[in-house]
């Protein structure tokens, strides 16, 4: 099977679409709010009557298990709510200073394929932390994108110590996705501490932030966007409309 990083990673749509509506949602928005917007969104564009569409969200604290998640990866349940996300992989955490960056594509209009999806899902994170002048990489026994930390020791069989920096959990119907990535800018990194994060308990969870970076959730975002553009094209920015806020 062809690795991930071996696959052309560009999913521009076909000649002629229309940009991508890229929006970005003020304050933090309550997660089951988030998942009824996508799912309506996501019929929408299979019906045709609403365009792609790019929605950059933060959450309060609160954990969600994918479809692979393991019960006693769930360290602590009574520490933050937890949903039942209904997208592919394990137990994540969101919550402010997590930049949720939700993806709504027809990929009938782009092209059908999962695994070149996911390969550019983490071209545009790498390339969004390239601006920043970290060097991202994929793994090809995890998804996500890792950061190399030659400040800590080596794990006991000699591999480099390595964090998670960004996470990445899809659901595709009939060819349109959802859900999509998250990158840590200033979470509280202690908060993942009540689950075992996607499942991987042999590296740890870092943020830019944390990497010694002042990188604010409006520099990332000017980021997200250009390299968003490389990857899968033209995006257009729109008006947020209100969304029922978390308490």
């Amino acid at each position: 099977m062809t690795e991930r990083s071996q696959i052309a990673t560009t999913f521009l749509p076909f000649a002629g679409s229309a940009p991508v509506e890229w929006r970005i949602e003020p304050g933090l928005t309550a997660y089951p709010d988030a998942l009824a917007f996508m799912e309506a969104r996501a019929e929408t564009i299979r019906a045709g009557t609403a365009g792609e569409m790019v929605w950059l969200v933060e959450h309060p604290p609160l954990y969600t298990a994918g479809t692979s998640a393991q019960a006693a990866d769930l360290i602590d349940p009574d520490r933050f709510p937890v949903f039942n996300a209904g997208r592919g992989g394990e137990y994540t955490y969101h919550g402010p200073g997590q930049r949720v960056a939700y993806v709504m594509l027809d990929l009938k209009r782009r092209r059908e394929d999962v695994r070149a999806f996911v390969a550019a899902l983490e071209q545009w994170i790498i390339r969004t932390l390239a601006a920043f002048n970290v060097k991202g990489e994929r793994r090809e026994d995890r998804v996500g994108v890792w950061v190399v930390r030659p400040d800590r020791p080596a794990l006991p069989d000699g591999t480099p110590a390595e964090d998670k920096i960004a996470a990445i959990g899809i659901r595709l119907r009939k060819w349109v996705s959802f859900h999509g990535i998250a990158i840590n800018v200033e979470p509280d990194l202690a908060h993942f501490g009540g689950i075992v994060p996607c499942g991987v308990s042999d590296h740890g969870v870092t943020s830019l932030v944390d990497l010694g970076l002042p990188v604010t959730m409006a520099d990332l975002d000017v980021a997200l966007k250009a390299g968003f553009e490389t990857v899968f094209g033209p995006a257009e920015a729109a008006e947020a409309e209100p969304q029922r806020k978390a308490g």
